[in-house]
């Protein structure tokens, strides 16, 4: 069986959550639970323990798939050092820079 994505254990956890919420018990919880995502029963009561320690829903972050880019070796150097300083992975700079220059989503860049 794979490892859920950061995507789908946030909804899975989120399910839990809401099924807590609802007043289902834990074993009622757990067997839809592994019905609704074909998880085993064991971790479904996984995400059942863990939901029961959050205060509200947590966030489901947008999937993300790898991008293949060149940059030159100077500005790949600076990226990594900042990676380091920062706690950011390469990913999230990069992320947050296209984002900012590209500008929010619909605005046109004429």
């Amino acid at each position: 069986m794979s490892r859920s994505s950061h995507t789908q254990r946030a909804q899975h956890l989120n399910a839990a959550f809401d099924l807590l919420a609802q007043g289902s018990s834990l074993s009622e919880a757990a067997e839809r639970m592994a019905l609704r995502f074909g998880l085993s029963r064991r971790q479904a009561y996984r995400y059942l323990q863990e939901a029961q320690e959050i205060q509200h829903p947590v966030s489901v972050p947008s999937p993300v798939i790898p991008v293949t880019i060149k940059i030159s070796v100077d500005v790949a150097e600076q990226l990594r050092a900042y990676a380091r300083t920062s706690g950011l992975t390469i990913g999230e700079i990069v992320a947050r820079s296209v984002t900012l220059f590209l500008g929010p989503p619909g605005e046109s860049r004429g």
